[in-house]
Order: structure tokens, then C-alpha cells, then sequence
């Protein structure tokens, strides 16, 4: 909130990239959250559970991973730029047409999310939470505190994102 990733000394001694998050392990510097999991997996620094080696679990978020970056993620930001952020930047109203398009975009996505990847399991992958879970549930919220209801009319939806919020309980801080 203060910019203090945007100074040389955070450059320097944490990220080039200046963005946050950032990781440091001993002489390490990485940004980009997938290159920060993949390293802590790779390290045995987290649970297995998150990214598994068995089972085609791996490869099932890996395709998640990349569907989400063009159609979730997207879909996801586009609308929070839209709706808050342009507008707050701008110090304008938000452009209602292009809010209705992004909303449009949302909820196609957001169906196809719940057809392609939410099945009887828990989570997306099967009975334990992984690091697609994860990144899921970041891509919902996004908009959902802005005011979006994802869950309308998205049973699984819903049902999925209660068991991620058992897992990992908001903070009250």
C-alpha cells in the first residue's frame, strides 16, 4: 500500500520484477505466484496435497493453470477493472455498458468453470485441497468483493467454495 515494492532496495533485495508477491529462499529471488508454488513443491517446503505427483492430479491443475489464465482469470479481472478500479482511478462513474459486458463475460466464465471443473469430489482434483483450489477461489472473490454473487444459480459453485472456506477460514484481522 505504501509503494515500497516499487523502491531499488525492494529490487534489490527482493524481486527485480518489483511486484508483489515475491519470494526469497536463501540467494533465490522469485515473483509470479505459480513460479513461487512450483519452487516451494519442488523444495518440499508445503504439502504434497497442493500439486501431486500421483494420480494425474499434477496435470489436472496444470490444465486448470492454463485455462484459468485465459478465460477465469481473465474474465475475473476484467470485470473488477471495469466495475472499481478504472472508475476509482479515474475518478469517473464506470462505464455501464462496458460493466455489462464484463459481467456477461463473468458469468459465462464462471459457468463454465462450474461444468468443466467442479465435479461430486470436494475440490477440484478429488478429496484434498490443491494449489488450483487455490487460485480458483482468488479469481471468484475478486469480484465477489465488489458486490458480484457468483453463486447464483451455481449450486456446485457454492458447495465448492464453502469446503475451500473450511479448509482456510478468512481471517478476522
Amino acid at each position: 500500500m505504501n509503494r515500497e515494492h516499487l523502491t531499488g532496495e525492494y529490487r534489490d533485495k527482493v524481486t527485480r520484477f518489483k511486484k508483489v508477491p515475491a519470494l526469497t529462499d536463501h540467494n533465490l529471488q522469485l515473483s509470479e505466484s505459480v513460479a513461487m508454488f512450483r519452487h516451494l513443491i519442488r523444495e518440499n517446503i508445503i504439502p504434497e496435497h497442493w500439486y501431486p505427483r500421483k494420480n494425474f492430479g499434477r496435470s489436472r491443475i496444470d490444465e486448470f493453470l492454463e485455462w484459468r489464465q485465459r478465460n477465469l482469470g481473465l474474465a475475473s479481472t476484467d470485470y473488477f477493472q471495469q466495475k472499481w478500479l478504472v472508475p476509482y482511478l479515474q475518478k469517473r462513474q464506470p462505464n455501464e455498458n462496458a460493466v455489462n459486458m464484463a459481467e456477461k463475460q463473468l458469468n459465462h466464465t464462471l459457468n463454465e468453470f462450474e461444468q468443466l471443473f467442479l465435479h461430486s469430489k470436494g475440490f477440484m482434483i478429488g478429496d484434498n485441497i490443491s494449489y488450483a483450489d487455490l487460485l480458483a477461489i482468488c479469481e471468484v472473490d475478486q469480484p465477489k468483493h465488489i458486490g458480484f454473487n457468483p453463486f447464483i444459480h451455481r449450486p456446485k459453485l457454492d458447495r465448492w467454495y464453502k469446503m475451500c472456506l473450511l479448509e482456510f477460514p478468512p481471517s478476522r484481522n
